[in-house]
């Protein structure tokens, strides 16, 4: 067996354990969402992630807030979430997972998966460029309510 076909052979299998992976389950087109409630994570420690979230939110077209505690009252849509961030020569995001719900109903999930990425050099950037593709595909479908116009107007 040549050399260069073991070479080529290992060099193949170490890359492929460096993938980084996406994972988004859309919302369906029917679903219509008035606004977003963004719950906030304690156990993110990352303290710029949840407004990220919900600046991108708006940027996409949906009217959006955190909160903490309780769901607010007339709350429909919610979104959760999860992520962690390591460090290899600097911080990056290894994982995301958002979900979006209505009224406890699993609407669409979202997650980004760079725990394999090892050697994979993609996995370094900002967190926001990370999860604004992923945010975007899972909402892409749904419809945007109307906002009511002010009166007068």
């Amino acid at each position: 067996m040549p050399i260069r076909f073991i070479f080529s052979a290992l060099f193949i299998t170490f890359l492929s354990g460096c993938a980084i992976s996406q994972d988004v389950q859309p919302v369906d087109s029917t679903e219509i969402i008035q606004k977003i409630y963004v719950k906030e994570n304690p156990k993110v420690l990352m303290e710029g992630l949840l407004p990220e979230i919900v600046s991108q939110l708006n940027a996409l077209g949906f009217e959006s807030e955190s909160y903490s505690g309780d769901l607010p009252e007339n709350a429909h849509h919610y979104l959760t979430f999860t992520a962690n961030w390591q460090w290899d020569m600097a911080m990056y995001l290894t994982y995301f997972r958002t979900t979006l719900y209505n009224q406890g109903r699993i609407l669409g999930t979202a997650e980004y998966d760079a725990k394999s990425g090892g050697a994979n050099m993609n996995k370094f950037g900002k967190t926001g460029e990370k999860i604004r593709p992923l945010l975007r595909e899972m909402l892409d479908s749904a419809r945007r309510a109307p906002t009511a116009s002010p009166l007068g107007k």
